[in-house]
């Protein structure tokens, strides 16, 4: 039942139950990536963590096998990016002033062509940097809430700029715990795969996918025992006596549960005491094994 641990796996449990921090190219829209990717790789299924639209680069964490169950771990997931600013006039003595207010929730009304209802609604921007200006363009960094549309951000920025502007190059540096310091391109993949089945060659495998727990990291963790891990697999919740540890408080959060060797069992809502010597501590959410 068991995958074992995360660093022993052998390739092939690796592409069932693995996470790929993407490079996404210019292009292709996230759901098209995917898909190649999923081929690829000879897996039923493949996920991404956070559309992107088709002209834009960058962070595209790509859940593989059954890591697809923990996709909702990415719902709010902080997202980074670097955008171009294209101003449509002189750029104001007062832009950084500006700019910087933009900072803080924002109404948004999400643009025509998008899939989702076009409400009004609030996002949090939790950083705005002003990185570089350059004739009638700036360079913009950007940490925000998921769910925030940077090309309506541009916009109106350059409606209190007074200029008017339109957001030019836009790319994702960072999506939760995933950023550019380590991506993947469909490029990198493509070889790794090739030298594995053709060489029988797994380091550079090993180099682009990773086991699947990493995208679970943020989640606060319940080490459970191979017993409890056998329940689960049934469909059973997780009781006190099952827990060995727990960094997690009761207050309905989502955890993730392992086993003690670190591999990833499920993830569920914590609801009772893991102290306790009864009653169930955890209500399952996505059985991973």
């Amino acid at each position: 039942m068991s995958r074992g641990p995360p660093e022993d796996r052998d390739p092939e449990t690796l592409l069932r139950f693995g996470v790929v921090n993407l490079d996404k190219p210019p292009g292709p829209s996230a759901h098209q990536v995917v898909a190649w990717l999923r081929d690829m790789a000879g897996v039923d299924r493949a996920a991404h963590a956070g559309t992107l639209d088709p002209k834009v680069t960058g962070c595209l964490p790509v859940l593989l096998g059954d890591a697809t169950r923990m996709a909702q771990v990415f719902d709010d997931s902080v997202k980074e990016y670097v955008a171009v600013l294209h101003l449509h006039g002189r750029p104001p003595d007062s832009i950084r002033e500006t700019v910087a207010e933009f900072e803080g929730p924002l109404y948004q009304k999400p643009p025509k062509k998008s899939a989702v209802s076009r409400r009004l609604r609030v996002r949090e921007i939790h950083d705005l940097d002003l990185l570089e200006i350059e004739d009638r363009r700036a360079l913009l960094r950007i940490r925000c809430e998921s769910g925030t549309y940077v090309r309506k951000l541009c916009h109106d920025i350059g409606l209190a700029l007074g200029t008017g502007a339109h957001m030019g190059h836009l790319r994702r540096t960072a999506t939760g715990r995933f950023d550019d310091t380590d991506l993947v391109s469909m490029h990198d993949l493509t070889d790794a795969l090739a030298w594995y089945h053709e060489d029988d060659d797994a380091g550079p495998l090993r180099d682009a996918v990773d086991p699947a727990e990493r995208a679970l990291a943020s989640l606060p963790s319940v080490t459970i025992a191979p017993s409890a891990a056998a329940e689960v697999a049934d469909g059973a919740p997780i009781y006190a006596p099952g827990v060995i540890e727990c960094d997690a408080t009761p207050a309905e959060q989502l955890v993730a549960c392992y086993t003690p060797d670190g591999a990833a069992v499920c993830i569920g809502h914590l609801v009772g005491d893991p102290a306790a010597d009864t009653g169930t501590v955890v209500e399952l959410e996505r059985v991973l094994v």
